[in-house]
């Protein structure tokens, strides 16, 4: 179990999350690692930094996030023991995300093709199972805080999965209902609930936007918090299968759009 947020990555000698994640320089150098790690491996599919945001950025966030207070959305008890999906997903900014069921992710089919893709692969699926390691003191602080990174790719990528499953969508249904994904801005949407979606099923390649069933079309997440999650981590495919699933939680289409006017004329569209 994931006791607070303190206490080492692989068992021993590690530093705690909150130096983790509060550390500029150090989530700066892991970070640009991972980078280097992932462009190494697929230079065909990574795509240019421009089209995803930096890692300084995200690093910057992070710290603001510290300088908060609490980086964990809900309340948080002193001793009590938390798994790191729980504490994961109750990051702020991690709104988005449901807490997958563990024994989906012990279930080696479900993870088919994803060692290929995240460095430290076994250790980072240890960290989310919160299974203690031998081999924590055997590691830099260095490679412990990039096995923490890899352990949050890892865990996108399994979560874009999972929610293509009954249990997965069952979750996500939840949130929906909630508004926990956010409103769509259009004013003639008067407020549908939107859904999470990706421009890219390839990681590192775009933000995560929300899809406003109503009008179809995408959006920004009101949160620069959510604003740099990976958009792989929900996919092109759930928001259009989930509403196929749930076909009663699909709203009409707006039946009516903004008309320009000058002085109370339509104005006429030039041929």
């Amino acid at each position: 179990m994931y006791n607070g947020r303190s206490g080492g990555i692989m068992g021993g000698g590690g530093s705690s999350r909150s130096e983790l994640l509060g550390g500029a320089t150090d989530r700066k150098r892991i970070n640009e690692a991972l980078d280097k790690h992932l462009k190494k491996s697929s230079p065909s599919t990574y795509k240019d930094k421009d089209s995803f945001p930096s890692t300084s950025t995200a690093k910057s966030h992070l710290q603001e996030v510290e300088s908060e207070g609490s980086d964990v959305s809900g309340s948080e008890g002193g001793d009590e023991e938390t798994s790191w999906i729980s504490w994961f997903c109750n990051l702020r900014g991690n709104e988005f995300f449901c807490e997958v069921d563990e024994d989906y992710v012990q279930d080696d089919f479900n993870l088919c093709g994803l060692s290929g893709q995240v460095p430290y692969y076994e250790y980072a699926l240890d960290l989310i199972l919160d299974v203690e390691s031998s081999n924590g003191d055997m590691f830099t602080e260095e490679q412990n805080e990039l096995v923490e990174s890899a352990a949050e790719m890892l865990y996108g990528l399994i979560h874009v999965r999972y929610i293509l499953t009954t249990k997965g969508m069952s979750a996500m249904l939840e949130k929906y209902k909630n508004c926990d994904f956010g409103r769509c801005p259009r004013v003639f949407c008067s407020g549908q609930s939107c859904l999470p979606v990706g421009q890219s099923d390839i990681p590192r390649s775009s933000t995560v936007k929300i899809y406003c069933p109503k009008c179809e079309d995408l959006y920004y997440p009101r949160s620069k918090y959510q604003g740099n999650i990976d958009g792989a981590y929900f996919g092109t495919t759930f928001p259009h299968l989930f509403l196929m699933a749930h076909g009663n939680m699909k709203p009409q289409k707006p039946s009516q759009n903004y008309v320009p006017k000058i002085f109370g004329f339509k104005v006429h569209k030039k041929q």
